[in-house]
């Protein structure tokens, strides 16, 4: 394995099941990668990338929707009709699958021309995302890195079907961290592309440097998750008092 780059060689310490990937959105077509010689599914390109492949692509490697939603294309109506969702049963019917298009993140037409992928050792542009396939436990250490300085909440966007877009695009889009449980998400599923249980975490770049920083500072096992349940609220008692009396 090739060294991480500095600015992310904390991630080393984690050592995840498979690499975290960055992904980058570009107009020009990207110095130094290949594309993957195969037409590939959008989610299905992570998948490739964590196995330490790294490549651009363009709308003539997509096998799916990806490339209306990257807006490389024009609008699909048998998609955004909702005719597909309830053929495949994950729709009940028609109506139903075609309110998810009114929210799903998309990019705007002709915005993005090509997608470079590299695993964390490979980078050789500046990740727009960085994509971390972690367990519970190391997903709730980002959780807490994302709030340590900023007091930020949470939160998990999704939608049954096209789990990509909320993967790739609405982090981009938004600058919010995103997260999805695998196993959830009717391709990804299908495609058995992740273990399931485990959390797929999607840090856009203007979020990523704050929680690199917090990861290096903060506690990553406070001390309250070695003292068990009443070791803790013991704890909790003598902060408090301990703060009644500077007060």
């Amino acid at each position: 394995m090739n060294p991480l780059p500095p600015e992310l060689s904390v991630l080393g310490k984690f050592e995840f099941e498979r690499k975290p990937v960055g992904v980058k959105f570009l107009n020009t077509r990207p110095k130094g990668l290949k594309r993957p010689g195969k037409t590939l599914d959008f989610c299905e390109m992570l998948v490739e990338a964590q196995q330490g492949k790294a490549f651009y692509v363009t709308k003539e490697d997509f096998t799916c929707i990806g490339p209306l939603m990257l807006g490389m294309v024009e609008a699909d109506p048998i998609f955004e009709s909702g005719r597909v969702g309830p053929k495949l049963g994950a729709f009940k019917d028609v109506r139903a699958n075609r309110r998810i298009y009114q929210y799903l993140p998309r990019l705007a037409r002709g915005s993005v021309d090509y997608l470079a992928f590299a695993p964390i050792d490979k980078l050789n542009f500046e990740p727009d995302l960085l994509i971390i396939l972690a367990s519970v436990s190391q997903a709730e250490i980002f959780i807490r890195a994302k709030a340590y300085t900023t007091g930020e909440m949470w939160t998990a966007r999704g939608t049954p079907v096209a789990g990509c877009t909320w993967l790739y695009l609405y982090p981009y889009q938004t600058g919010e961290m995103n997260l999805t449980i695998t196993g959830f998400g009717f391709g990804m599923k299908s495609r058995r592309l992740f273990p399931e249980g485990r959390i797929l975490l999607s840090i856009p770049w203007d979020k990523l440097p704050g929680i690199i920083k917090n990861l290096e500072e903060m506690e990553w096992v406070p001390e309250s998750y070695t003292l068990g349940p009443e070791g803790h609220k013991k704890k909790v008692q003598s902060i408090v008092e301990e703060l009644k009396k500077e007060a």
